[in-house]
């Protein structure tokens, strides 16, 4: 039986055939994957063939609650969007905020899987036990959240929650993303260009036939209770992300070194603080924070330009990210150029990170003579060039002309058909974009970006905030400061990994764990009295250490090694601001703390222990 806060079924949409079908969850799931991306690990494992391309009608699309979902745990609205991208050829997991998940387990469901491909242009609306699928035509080269104001007013319902894809994700762009709540993106790996290859532009959700129960409701709103007590006194949580939100971020991490400048060359550089920081974000634009569901951080911005040639320009965000990979990474110090090419981003449906890490490597090909002017089609691609920046996010979401259409197949493949040492301004790993956080300070991060299965991933785990920022964790054994600068002694790194898979099995927000707030024994707690499970803190993170090493499974199945797991050449040969990383010894040192040969693929004896053999 599935767990009383768990409608226990699959939702099953074929849109080749326009047929739909239901089935359980299978019961042992619940002990084996929790929910979440767990549940999505599991499923692609067993129901993708090896090799499939990602574009094709075979691919997967899934959307998928937890267990905490639209139960009053803290941030519980959190949707894990699962798919084999066609930007990396991983397995990969994509997380986002709002109001989504929510509907989709009142409509009864744990998870929705679309198949095949739509034989036109198609929006399905997902309420209760019924699925219409409807033309979409007419919604075509609309931004989302257009498209989802219209949905609602269509069916004349606010409460519809909408995912659609913008014109990026209609022409295939490989780092389309999937929007939510208009500006919410599930943002990273291309899922926008799968649902793009389906002919589905959006899906449109509103239920009402389930209710989540609790098993134990006074036990868990006593959990509920500390969970926020832990959330709300964390001072960073406190003082910091609450008051100003993800832009808050920019200050600290330059601080220590952890904010990417001109495509990686420093990492460390105070001026920017008067341009990008806090305090001029919120000095120069007009902002109000908003929520996602059930959350009481509210690190969401929604901006207003209130002068100058971008004047009414309003979007969500930008957030720490994109000032990071509009302004930072590109040299542009200008606050509004910088918001002007994020509501593109949001506008045209793309992934703010790799739309920005692409941008900033284009530009250190323009600078040492990669291009030139009559490659990037007379735009002029230096550093700092914000009207460049708004012009090229333009040109790429449209596809329009051959060098915006070569980016927008991401930046390796791009690199790849440039030829000569273009791949060596390219910052991926396994041909994902680096985020926002430099590796060169914190070896810790390096073991992030190197050995997540979605490849560069900044957030699996956070490991900046105990090698950079110092916080210790007794729950996890971290009582003395690590060296951010050495390889060595990051057996630390593997519980932390565990501990932000969790949140994404949980169906909770990641922003609650990154400065160790809420415990993952709060968490367990949590799942327990919500589910009548008996998980030991220790059983919680072992569910995430068996989903990790099935995804590491998937990806070596489909032909990944060692030899995908290194960092760009950069890192090894500039310390930056930090110290080159040492990629081969760190590698060593992360298999044998894993669990893993010296190929990186998990040994016998650890798929027995996780009862993966």
């Amino acid at each position: 039986m599935p767990p009383p806060c768990s409608p226990g079924r699959i939702l099953h949409v074929d849109l080749s055939a326009e047929r739909v079908w239901e089935e359980p969850v299978p019961e042992d799931w619940y002990r084996l994957y929790v929910g979440g991306e767990g549940f999505g690990a599991r499923y692609l494992y067993d129901n993708l063939r090896p090799h499939v391309d990602p574009m094709s009608d075979e691919n997967k699309l899934l959307f998928i609650t937890g267990p905490l979902t639209d139960t009053g745990a803290p941030t519980g609205g959190r949707t894990v969007v699962m798919f084999k991208s066609p930007l990396t050829r991983t397995i990969f997991a994509s997380n986002v905020g709002g109001h989504l998940a929510p509907q989709i387990k009142r409509s009864g469901y744990d998870m929705i899987v679309i198949h095949g491909r739509a034989g036109r242009p198609t929006y399905l609306y997902v309420h209760d036990d019924s699925v219409e699928f409807l033309s979409a035509g007419d919604l075509m080269g609309r931004s989302p959240r257009e498209v989802q104001e219209e949905i609602r007013r269509r069916h004349n319902n606010r409460e519809i929650q909408v995912a659609a894809i913008g014109v990026a994700g209609e022409k295939l762009v490989k780092f389309a993303a999937i929007m939510v709540d208009g500006h919410r993106a599930a943002g990273r790996g291309g899922g926008g260009a799968v649902m793009g290859s389906k002919n589905l532009k959006a899906l449109a959700v509103y239920g009402t036939r389930f209710k989540a129960r609790l098993a134990d409701e006074p036990n868990f709103r006593e959990a509920v209770r500390k969970a926020l007590s832990e959330l709300l006194e964390e001072p960073f949580v406190r003082d910091e992300l609450r008051k100003y939100g993800t832009p808050s971020f920019f200050d600290a991490m330059n601080a220590t070194a952890l904010v990417p400048f001109y495509n990686w060359r420093r990492s460390k550089m105070p001026e920017f603080n008067d341009y990008l920081g806090h305090k001029p974000y919120h000095e120069r634009l007009s902002v109000k924070p908003y929520a996602c569901f059930n959350c009481p951080v509210a690190c969401g911005r929604h901006t207003v330009v209130p002068e100058g040639a971008f004047k009414g320009v309003e979007s969500g965000g930008p957030e720490y990210e994109s000032l990071a990979a509009l302004g930072a990474k590109t040299g542009v110090k200008d606050l509004y150029y910088v918001a002007a090419a994020n509501y593109l981003v949001n506008e045209l449906g793309l992934d703010v990170i790799s739309t920005g890490q692409v941008i900033a490597t284009a530009m250190e090909w323009y600078e040492t003579g990669v291009i030139d002017k009559s490659k990037t089609e007379g735009l002029e691609l230096r550093f700092g060039n914000g009207e460049a920046v708004v012009e090229l996010v333009k040109r790429i979401g449209r596809r329009e002309g051959e060098f915006a259409t070569l980016l927008g197949e991401g930046s390796f493949k791009a690199a790849q058909t440039l030829g000569g040492n273009a791949t060596y301004y390219v910052m991926h790993v396994k041909g994902l974009e680096m985020a926002a956080d430099e590796v060169r300070t914190s070896k810790g991060e390096a073991w992030s970006h190197m050995v997540s299965p979605r490849g560069a991933d900044h957030l699996r785990p956070w490991a900046s905030i105990v090698d950079a920022f110092g916080y210790l964790s007794e729950e996890f054994g971290i009582t003395e400061r690590p060296d951010p600068f050495k390889e060595e002694f990051k057996s630390w790194v593997k519980p932390l990994e565990e501990y932000s898979m969790a949140t994404n099995l949980l169906g909770v927000c990641l922003f609650t764990v990154i400065t160790l707030a809420v415990r993952a024994e709060t968490w367990t707690k949590l799942l327990n009295h919500a589910t009548g499970h008996g998980f030991t803190m220790r059983d919680l993170l072992k569910v995430s250490e068996r989903v990790i090493n099935l995804e590491r499974l998937f990806n070596v199945r489909e032909g990944f090694s060692r030899k995908d797991d290194y960092l760009p050449e950069r890192f090894s040969r500039e310390p930056g601001d930090g110290t080159v990383v040492d990629q081969d010894k760190l590698l060593d040192i992360v298999y044998e703390i894993k669990g893993w040969d010296r190929d990186g693929v998990p040994t016998k004896e650890k798929l027995r222990e996780l009862g993966l053999e």
